[in-house]
């Protein structure tokens, strides 16, 4: 047989990937869920004001329906997702520990939590579906939201299907509502290092609600826990809610200095030239602006500025410190270039880095 002969090899489609349920999109590190199939705890509100208990079987997002059953040995019973109002899986997934020498989780997992809203349709429409999520994932079958079980990260995981609710709307979390106040302009920068009265000294827990390191919810339990025995600030860094190196920033910013936004400033060019990058690395601050003949610098504590001035070559430089996340300043030292700052792999800053 000659080759034009020979038939074409027969081409079969790759088997598409198995459903899985989507991660929480806040970058929490949790337990590997059970795959679907497996029996799971669950509570299901049907659109009938039903509340149901007993063990999800099967989750089919295709076809629009679940299969479980109310009891152990009860029958297996079918549920269209048009009949659905909530399925929450109760067992939650666990926060997995930090790996050892890995750096502390910034913001903290409660600061990025939200309140969300999904007004219902059909038999209760003015009952809206409430509660607190860490992130959410919206597809053509429904919302998948991650509703926080403890202190330490862990979630559940919810689903309310697109057949239920005809508008969402999310709250701003502790993270955001935090940055919405700090420094992202000149003007206000200006505002700021030239205020027309000194600026009032702020309770070491507003500081940290400021820097969105603290969600109101655990200062409270941490005040009722501690009843006025012992240091707040210490408290947190032994319970693991706040490092060393964040609370520094936090005693700072209580005392007046005041918190930029790296993610938003611009940063002048001009700023960055007058110190090299090789220092500012060295000495984890970020030139931001020209003062008059001051240069304003961002660091996480201002007693770098203190640190640098030791250096005879820098000793007669004027520089006024405000305040950033430690976080944001060694993303932004990695993202800039200018003169004398053209990045190579070389100099880029090692994220576990604690020097200084």
């Amino acid at each position: 047989m000659s080759e034009p002969d020979l038939p074409f090899p027969t081409l079969l489609p790759d088997e598409p990937p198995p459903w899985q349920w989507p991660a929480a999109p806040s970058g929490r590190r949790l337990s590997e869920p059970p795959p679907i199939g497996q029996p799971q705890p669950c509570c299901i509100e049907t659109q009938t004001g039903q509340t149901l208990q007993g063990q999800l079987l099967d989750f089919d997002p295709a076809k629009r329906r679940l299969s479980f059953k109310a009891a152990a040995h009860g029958p297996e019973a079918s549920l269209s997702f048009t009949a659905l109002r909530r399925l929450t899986l109760t067992a939650p997934l666990q926060a997995l520990p930090r790996s050892p020498g890995a750096p502390r989780e910034r913001p903290p997992s409660a600061a990025q939590e939200r309140d969300y809203l999904l007004q219902q349709v059909g038999n209760a429409p003015s009952a809206p579906l409430t509660g607190r999520t860490a992130g959410y994932v919206a597809t053509p079958e429904g919302m998948f939201l991650f509703s926080p079980s403890d202190e330490e990260g862990s979630v559940r995981r919810v689903f309310v299907p697109r057949s239920a609710y005809s508008r969402c709307e999310f709250g701003a979390s502790a993270e955001e509502l935090a940055a919405r106040h700090w420094i992202a302009s000149p003007a206000r920068l200006r505002e700021a290092l030239h205020p027309t009265q000194k600026p009032p000294v702020i309770p070491l827990g507003q500081a940290l609600q400021a820097l969105g390191l603290l969600t109101p919810a655990q200062l409270e339990r941490t005040l009722k826990r501690l009843d006025g025995k012992a240091a707040l600030g210490e408290a947190l860094v032994a319970e693991g809610l706040v490092s060393r190196a964040d609370l520094q920033t936090a005693l700072a910013h209580k005392m007046g200095y005041p918190l930029v936004d790296l993610e938003r400033f611009p940063i002048d060019p001009a700023a960055l030239a007058l110190l090299p990058r090789r220092v500012a690395i060295a000495y984890r601050m970020l030139p931001l602006a020209l003062d008059g003949d001051r240069l304003v610098v961002a660091v996480d504590r201002p007693g770098r500025v203190l640190k640098l001035r030791e250096d005879a070559a820098y000793a007669q430089l004027q520089m006024l410190p405000v305040l950033a996340l430690k976080s944001q300043i060694l993303v932004a030292l990695n993202r800039q270039s200018g003169e004398g700052w053209n990045l190579n792999v070389s100099e880029r800053v090692n994220f576990f880095d604690t020097a200084l």
